[in-house]
């Protein structure tokens, strides 16, 4: 379709929805992109995407397009504001409804449920484990469910966090628990001692997770589900002058942090999807 038609089709008015085999399709739906064989690279690349159906239109001769973004492009603001690049356009033979309960499973999974805080001081040695670890995360592909944040030592800010609608909350940081330097472990914190009425003082130089945990109770509590710990046994926090960077042996465990991390937020992730698919076929 060249630049001409392309502006007659801007110019007729929107169509309510079209029929694909038994299925209505209308604007907010999911589809999956099937172009016709002998297409282009473009055609090549937007195979078997699952995109969303931002409007249905004519072109002059009565026939249906349907426009779509990209339901994973980084972009997609910009197609649905109708910008070039982000926003295209398939005939109905080219397009498949998603089944309505898959439909209602990536839906409710785009909400970020998860997330992942690193929290630490890096002037301070290993104590800024848990910045380290959510940086190389940060170049790891992750689901959309989950939010990753480097909190440093911002205490209020990660109170306030803990209030959003998250199911699960991974903090990840120094541990010091009489291990060999460089030990990553995975623990349920117990929870149930925190005082409430206890007063906490506000640090200035660190963070310490139970410390943010007693304010969060204080300002209202949180509203996950689990709170888990990702914690390294530290080697060295630099003393009374400090240093900047991990040692050689804790530098070692944040890999093997950020991949138990990957692994434990696909597992929830994928056990929510299936939740929610299990959920829809009782509905139905």
């Amino acid at each position: 379709m060249n630049e001409w038609e392309w502006q007659l089709l801007e110019e007729k008015s929107a169509v309510d929805h079209v029929k694909i085999g038994e299925a209505e399709v209308r604007v907010g739906d999911r589809v999956r992109l099937l172009p016709r064989k002998g297409g282009d690279v473009l055609d090549i690349a937007l195979s078997g995407q699952v995109a969303i159906v931002e409007s249905i239109e004519q072109d002059y001769e009565g026939k249906s397009h349907i426009c779509v973004v990209l339901e994973d492009d980084p972009g997609r603001d910009l197609g649905l504001l109708r910008q070039p690049g982000h926003r295209f356009f398939f005939d109905a033979e080219e397009i498949e409804p998603l089944p309505a309960e898959e439909h209602q499973a990536r839906a409710a999974a785009k909400r970020p449920s998860i997330l992942v805080a690193g929290i630490g001081n890096i002037f301070l040695g290993d104590d800024g484990f848990g910045v380290e670890v959510v940086k190389r995360l940060a170049a790891c592909e992750l689901p959309a469910e989950v939010r990753v944040a480097d909190f440093g030592i911002r205490g209020f800010d990660l109170s306030y966090a803990l209030q959003d609608d998250y199911e699960t909350i991974v903090l990840v940081d120094a541990y010091p628990h009489q291990q060999s330097p460089g030990t990553v472990s995975l623990i349920e914190p117990d929870l149930s001692g925190l005082n409430e009425e206890a007063t906490v003082a506000v640090e200035t130089h660190g963070m310490n997770p139970l410390n943010v945990l007693r304010m969060a109770r204080t300002m209202g509590g949180w509203k996950a589900h689990q709170i888990l710990l990702v914690g390294c046994e530290p080697e060295d926090f630099g003393g009374e002058e400090g240093r900047v960077g991990l040692t050689q042996r804790v530098t070692a465990a944040v890999n093997q942090a950020a991949d138990m991390i990957v692994s434990l937020v696909q597992k929830k992730v994928q056990k929510k999807v299936q939740q929610i698919v299990n959920e829809e076929r009782r509905a139905g």
